[in-house]
């Protein structure tokens, strides 16, 4: 993915006329002459398992990254280290580069493989392919990244300067290093995130991700002897199941999805509790604002029961801007 601030991208992007005169064969043609280097790099990096939810591991595969960025970037101008404690660390390394303002380089290191995964898939390479835990999202795009930079230096060609941050939390959601990534971003000239994408595919735009709990709270009696003193918790969470899936818009890009419902405690009782989780995909800030809107107005139809919402946007919208298309051109 590639993003921009909002300020004019023409002031800070070359445009296409202007890299007419660099040779990018020339640069295929070293990359591709380092080819072994780099799967080998990517096979060192696979074996080493980082999951999400094993902090001496993500430690270690840490600490064996920072080490070969070093070897093949040189040592950073600047280095802080964000120790998070309960999720994995942030690593952030400055390198000097022609111009004012940074580029920012994004990845992370964990994975969602649980650790002793490699026991029974280990790191393979069949042909052209090479598969293990991690490879594709994301240990192959930083190894892209590395040797990206490495190419721009053997020819001589001048780099903006470089933040690359590393954060080992993406897959559960970055809880600690949202506001780091954030702030590492905030001044930067562009930003680009080597996360791999089907197909090969450079994204420019993506999916805002909203994540809700609907819980429905109602008044227990008994199914049989008093049906009518209760205000079942379950038929509100249909009604609003149905209008959660209404506000479904494929055209727009638009998808809702209660994917998971809970409720009541026996089937003679009129049921005095339940929740749903959903899951929300937007492609822009109208159709976010919208859901929002949905969301917000979700109300019980008997006034004796109770719907509350916690949640939210998970992941934000990224409209493909101007700036967005400038960065790809």
């Amino acid at each position: 993915m590639s993003e921009l601030s909002s300020e004019s991208a023409t002031q800070r992007v070359p445009s296409p006329e202007a890299m007419a005169g660099v040779d990018v064969e020339a640069f295929r043609g070293w990359l591709a002459g380092h080819g072994d280097d780099m799967v080998a790099d990517l096979v060192a990096y696979a074996e080493q398992e980082t999951p999400s939810d094993d902090s001496a591991l993500l430690a270690a595969g840490l600490a064996q990254i920072e080490g070969w960025v070093t070897e093949r970037l040189g040592a950073p101008g600047s280095r802080v280290l964000h120790e998070s404690g309960e999720h994995g660390d942030v690593l952030v390394l400055d390198y000097e580069g022609a111009g004012e303002r940074s580029l920012t380089l994004l990845a992370h290191y964990d994975t969602v493989w649980s650790a002793g995964t490699l026991a029974d898939w280990p790191v393979r390479i069949d042909g052209d392919r090479l598969t293990g835990p991690g490879v594709f999202d994301m240990k192959a795009g930083l190894v892209q990244a590395v040797w990206a930079v490495r190419a721009l230096r053997a020819a001589g060609v001048d780099h903006p300067p470089l933040r690359l941050l590393l954060n080992g939390d993406e897959e559960i959601g970055s809880p600690f290093s949202r506001p780091l990534i954030e702030k590492a971003s905030a001044d930067a000239a562009a930003v680009l995130v080597f996360e791999a994408a089907a197909g090969g595919a450079v994204k420019t735009a993506r999916k805002g991700v909203g994540l809700w709990d609907v819980h429905v709270r109602g008044v227990e009696s008994h199914a049989g002897l008093d049906p009518a003193a209760g205000a079942s918790a379950i038929d509100e969470l249909a009604r609003l199941v149905r209008t959660l899936h209404d506000a479904t818009d494929l055209e727009a890009g638009t998808s809702v999805n209660v994917g998971v419902v809970r409720g009541g405690t026996r089937v003679n009782v009129v049921a005095g509790r339940a929740e749903a989780g959903v899951d929300v995909r937007v492609r822009t800030a109208a159709e976010q604002a919208r859901i929002d809107a949905v969301v917000a107005g979700l109300r019980a139809h008997d006034r004796r029961a109770e719907v509350t919402t916690t949640g939210g946007w998970n992941r934000p919208v990224m409209e493909r801007s101007e700036g967005i298309a400038a960065v790809y051109a």
